[in-house]
């Protein structure tokens, strides 16, 4: 497996953990204020981003449908609303973050449709060809092994499957660049210090954004491993983008 400079960047430099632990640490400790700064960090958009990924399923109408990295269900719940699945499996390495999605899914009546599991994305509990697609909303960054992580997607992907990635990439723009960099190194550690009492989290968002191989970089990496039809499409200016491949 190829190794990437995404890999190796971790919240703390110098934890003995793995990427994988310290991850699902970070996530625990600021879980509880995830859904505010997502949504106050982004002034909403993320909502939108979300939506336009899922709709890339919409001519697929999938059935059961896995969402790693699943966080607080965000996505998986939108996926319910957006595409009406029968399951919807969400599964994360983050118990604090799980357990936050547990309680909107349960205010929410959608017990039935909707199970949080905790779970890694390089080894993923269902036999090969489980799912009609699979989501992942701005989590490959956090694969410990981005290879091993979008192989064991794809061998979970029933043939004719697909799987829709979005994650944050940097603009390219001579006006928003520099406009992104000041937020990105300045406001939002500064804000995510205020409200989560972690500036460690933004910071290690803005390095890992940065290492990340973004744009034709993994849609490469997706044909390298086998996945069809991929591309990619950059949502505002570039921030974001939603990166597509089937089985």
């Amino acid at each position: 497996m190829t190794q990437f400079a995404h890999d190796n960047v971790v919240p703390q430099q110098d934890s003995t953990l793995s990427k994988k632990e310290q991850v699902a640490d970070m996530f625990d400790h600021i879980a509880y204020r995830y859904d505010f700064l997502n949504r106050f960090l982004s002034g909403g958009i993320d909502i939108l981003w979300r939506k336009k990924a899922i709709r890339q399923l919409k001519n697929l109408d999938p059935k059961i449908i896995l969402d790693v990295a699943t966080g607080t269900a965000d996505v998986a719940i939108m996926t319910a609303g957006i595409l009406q699945p029968e399951k919807i499996i969400g599964i994360d390495i983050s118990e604090g973050m799980l357990n936050f999605g547990r309680k909107k899914i349960e205010k929410l009546g959608l017990e039935k449709i909707i199970e949080l599991l905790k779970g890694d994305c390089e080894t993923i509990n269902a036999a090969d060809n489980s799912f009609d697609a699979v989501t992942v909303a701005f989590g490959v960054r956090n694969f410990q092994h981005l290879e091993k992580g979008l192989k064991e997607i794809l061998r979970v992907l029933k043939p004719g499957g697909k799987l829709v990635v979005l994650e944050f990439s940097q603009p390219k723009t001579i006006v928003v660049k520099p406009l992104y960099k000041l937020y990105m190194n300045v406001v939002a550690p500064g804000m995510g210090k205020l409200f989560s009492k972690n500036r460690d989290a933004y910071k290690y968002l803005d390095e890992s954004i940065k290492k990340f191989p973004e744009g034709k970089n993994f849609t490469i990496i997706l044909d390298n491993l086998g996945y069809i039809n991929t591309y990619c499409k950059p949502l505002s200016f570039g921030i974001c983008s939603i990166y597509c491949g089937e089985k």
